[in-house]
């Protein structure tokens, strides 16, 4: 007996075949078989020249949709098709969410199989896991099979219907989209919020104490103003976003002032009014789900998230995690046992709280994949056994962390406030004879429990749940006196620009879209050009306020955050069968009341739209900005001469990076001051001979080398941009004659690599083959030496606004062996020695206090003798070949038994069975699925 199996990516073949062994034939879907037809030329004859064709979707007959075989696909149909014929049983081992669902029923429906059918699911590709599956093989779950071709048509009528409109009104090659849309509608009032945002100052006091000799642990410690005069000292959150106080009933400081104050508290002591000690309890982080897993590899490695989900994908296949597009935080029984019994091994058994924890999701449609992400298999590789390398192996140790944390005791620790008083001397001018209050606050950890494992990196940068500050053991009465007063000033920030992270973050919280679908979302707003990165951050173009400006005005439900999310709720209804696929589309389409305005209702009474006013943006003084057909410029007086002779008012080009929160009315000016096309001859080079120009282009000013009238065809002349602190007007020869300089080498590394100096779009940076390093001033491309160049990358690299390394916690000599310095260091798996060339972890009994410099060679030693580590993956796949024929006897008996798949759903979807004889290119309705899935 042979048994096709088919599952959706060709990279799980080798592996699910090697655990099925002999009797069973594995090969790929490929993805999606078949869609909804991306354009006319892949309409079927019959259906062309009906209204609804360029749909793909019969909007006249129950919106049935006509689905196609795509071209590249028909060949790895064929092949399927030859491989059913040769046998006598078909497996369908798609993914177990909604689009696994789907592709297994197209499958099912393009392939019209003769023989038994059964449907397996698994959420890991262990030896395991495989044969738990085909030993429980289901039916297609139809529910699920709907809910994805409900979003699917959703997606359709939407983008069909509204981009046309964007084509016509703003500029050919956009898109709408039912989360795209609202995720650039985010972004954008994001950008606006920052465009409103007035900045205002304040000062405070950055106190430093002293508490005596008696303290010598902990005798400086910090603290900060907190009232003067009874009054509370105003903070950043004091000020709303227009830059005014949002209680005037607060001392609001300047700089002034603050110096006055400093010099009367200078002398004085201060008083330990209070002292207020409570426990410190941190709870562990839950294990991964996708959004979490996208944010916490955004902050700790920089990936976006289409990048995480592609190391992800590769995890899964190789069989090292559990299925990656969940919204479930639940470990399975089996994943309970594997982490706790790794803790116990790893941290010892009082880590180990008395019985697993259990996570309550918070997602409120959480779709099918019913387990966290988390290592795969019965018992848990660490990272270090599982031959993984570079961003597969940085994925794999987060998820193994998080997961083993999940399992482990709370962090137990004390908090601390100290209020400390003191009165103002005259020195303090205005304020003299006034009270003042100032607080510190400390924490320290006495058990870190989880924090042992695992970590969470913060999106503002703020103190992680491991940092601890220790204050002094001070008690009410006790006087300290100022070590150090110095006068802060601050401004307040406008709100941070979404980052990938945040914004995964922020449509989950409004429930918005799914997990899986993020990832392409944010891809997609980039690639339309609506979003652009700098650094992290995610900024809004100017064509993106077009947009959104469009579809407030016209389209306001389709961009209402409150209905995309109560879509999303519909579509969760559709997949557990409680709501109808026919009635939601229906819906969406013409309306469910005279209020309740459909998508057809506004595609045919949309009023006439006016395209320049949707274009323009005014900043005042009869300046404003216009999104033009390539790209946006400012526009304003003076005027000048057009070229039919009428004056037209002066344009200048936007610089393509330029964030739209930094084009103020000020910076239109400048452009207006040096308009597109502007140029300026700044004289000869001295070495070339060729004359050198500064001009104004579409992306900014940059000095050019003229080449002379006999260059060769198609040689290019030296181009070089300015750095931001230039103008046109003030850059002379001399500049530009360095500029052209770049990029410049600047040497090489140890190893022999070149290192250049360059600048690019977000800024000055040093590249070494693939690898780029920040600089901090654009004068460090020519001043920054070798040596600097190669201190530079001996650093580790960080990303976004994590800052540097963590410094050694111990230094333990040299090593006889490297003659290096070994250090002790706070690393992926807890503390570890290493002397550069080899990294060795503390063993179980080992200590860091009382760690010795011999304890430390020791351990490097050890851990040299042992020799890299080696692969053991390929090993164990071999080891699963032979042993099938029980499960595959075991899944035969069961074909006999097992419900189709649509015996639940024929008794209440008899009422379409009247279509049921159309063609299976076009897909009429639940019965014609229901009918075709009988034949298992």
């Amino acid at each position: 007996m042979t048994t096709l199996v088919i599952v959706e990516s060709p990279n799980k073949v080798r592996s699910i075949q090697s655990y099925l062994g002999d009797g069973y034939v594995v090969d790929s879907s490929v993805g999606h078989i078949r869609d909804l037809p991306k354009g006319a030329d892949q309409v079927p004859a019959k259906y062309k020249g009906l209204p609804w064709a360029r749909l793909g979707v019969d909007i006249e007959n129950g919106f049935d949709p006509v689905y196609v075989v795509a071209a590249e696909k028909k060949p790895q149909i064929t092949k399927l098709k030859k491989l059913l014929k040769e046998a006598d049983e078909l497996v369908l081992a798609t993914d177990e969410d909604r689009e696994g669902e789907a592709i297994a029923w197209h499958l099912f429906d393009e392939l019209k199989p003769k023989v038994p059918v059964k449907r397996i699911v698994f959420n890991e590709i262990t030896k395991e896991a495989i044969t738990r599956a085909v030993e429980n093989p289901r039916d297609i779950d139809m529910d699920l099979v709907d809910a994805q071709e409900t979003r699917r048509i959703l997606d359709r009528l939407y983008g069909y219907e509204v981009s046309p409109v964007l084509w016509k009104k703003v500029m050919s090659g956009l898109s709408a989209g039912r989360v795209q849309s609202v995720a650039t509608r985010l972004v954008v009032e994001r950008e606006r919020e920052r465009m409103a945002f007035r900045s205002a100052s304040y000062w405070d006091l950055d106190a430093t104490f002293d508490a005596g000799e008696q303290h010598e642990d902990a005798r400086l410690f910090p603290a900060r103003l907190v009232t003067v005069g009874g009054k509370r000292v105003a903070n950043g959150s004091a000020f709303a976003d227009d830059g005014t106080l949002k209680n005037a009933d607060v001392a609001h400081l300047d700089e002034a002032r603050v110096t006055a104050l400093a010099a009367g508290l200078r002398d004085e002591t201060f008083t330990v009014a209070g002292v207020d000690a409570k426990p410190y309890t941190r709870k562990p982080y839950a294990p991964f789900r996708t959004t979490t897993m996208q944010q916490e590899a955004s902050r700790k490695f920089g990936f976006g998230a289409a990048r995480t989900m592609q190391v992800a994908q590769r995890l899964y296949e190789g069989g090292h995690i559990t299925y990656m597009r969940t919204d479930s935080i639940t470990l399975s029984q089996t994943a309970l046992n594997a982490s706790r019994a790794q803790v116990k091994e790893l941290y010892g058994a009082e880590y180990l709280p008395d019985k697993p924890r259990t996570y309550a999701g918070k997602v409120k449609n959480a779709q099918e994949a019913h387990e966290a992400i988390r290592p795969a298999g019965e018992t848990f590789k660490t990272p270090q056994a599982t031959g993984l390398r570079g961003d597969e192996l940085r994925l794999y140790e987060l998820i193994w962390k998080r997961t083993l944390a999940s399992q482990m005791k709370d962090a137990r620790g004390e908090q601390v406030s100290i209020r400390l008083t003191a009165t103002a001397s005259d020195a303090a001018g205005a304020d003299a004879g006034a009270p003042v209050e100032l607080t510190a606050s400390g924490r320290t950890i006495t058990f870190h429990g989880f924090l042992k494992a695992y970590v969470e990196s913060r999106e503002d940068n703020g103190q992680g749940d491991d940092q601890q500050t220790k204050l002094p053991a001070l008690a009410q009465g006790d006087t300290v006196t100022a070590h150090e007063l110095t006068p802060a000033g601050h401004e307040t920030k406008p709100p941070a620009r979404y980052t990938e992270a945040s914004l995964i973050k922020e449509l989950e919280d409004r429930e918005i879209g799914r997990p899986s679908t993020y990832a392409s979302i944010i891809g997609t707003i980039q690639n339309r050009g609506y979003v652009f990165k700098k650094g992290t951050a995610l900024v809004p173009a100017w064509i993106a306020f077009s947009v959104v400006r469009l579809m407030e005005q016209h389209f306001p439900r389709l961009v209402d955050y409150s209905f995309t999310a109560e879509l999303e709720d519909v579509l969760d209804q559709v997949s557990h069968g409680r709501e109808e696929r026919q009635r939601v589309l229906e819906g969406f389409w013409a309306g469910s009341g005279e209020k309740d305005t459909g998508l057809k209702r506004l595609i045919e009474n949309l009023p006439d739209i006016d395209a320049r006013g949707l274009a323009t943006f005014e900043l005042g003084d009869g300046v404003a900005v216009r999104v033009g057909r390539y790209g946006p410029y400012v526009e304003g007086p003076p005027m000048v001469p057009g070229k039919d002779g009428v004056d037209v008012p002066t344009r200048g080009n936007v610089p393509e990076d330029l964030p739209p929160d930094e084009l103020t009315l000020e910076k239109a000016k400048e452009l207006l001051a040096n308009p597109a096309g502007a140029e300026k001859m700044l004289g000869t080079h001295p070495e070339t001979g060729l004359d050198l120009v500064v001009k104004n282009g579409r992306f900014g000013p940059y000095v050019q080398e003229l080449l002379p009238e006999d260059a060769p065809k198609g040689e290019k002349p030296r181009t070089a941009s300015l750095f931001r602190t230039m103008s046109m007007d003030a850059i002379g020869i001399d500049d530009a004659v360095q500029l052209l300089t770049l990029p410049r080498v600047v040497g090489t590394d140890v190893d022999g690599t070149e290192i250049t100096a360059q600048n690019g779009r977000y800024g000055p940076y040093l590249k070494k083959g693939t690898d780029s390093r920040s600089l901090e001033s654009e004068d460090q491309l020519f001043t920054l030496t070798e040596e600097q160049a190669r201190a530079i990358y001996a650093q580790p690299k960080t990303y976004g606004r994590r800052g540097t390394a963590k410094p050694p916690l111990k230094e333990l000599g040299v090593d006889p062996v490297s003659e290096k310095p070994i250090v002790a260091k706070d690393g992926r798996f807890g503390v570890y020695v290493t002397d550069g060339e080899t990294n060795a972890s503390l063993r179980k009994d080992d200590d860091l206090e009382t760690l010795t410099e011999e304890r430390a060679q020791e351990l490097l030693a050890e851990r040299r003798a042992r020799g890299p580590v080696k692969k053991t993956a390929k090993k164990s796949a071999k080891k699963t070949t032979a042993k099938k024929t029980t499960t595959k006897k075991t899944a035969a008996k069961k074909t006999a038994t097992k419900k189709t798949a649509t015996k639940k759903t024929a008794a209440k979807k008899t009422a379409a069975k009247k279509t049921a004889a159309k063609t299976a290119a076009k897909k009429t309705a639940t019965a014609t699925k229901s009918s075709a899935a009988k034949k298992s």
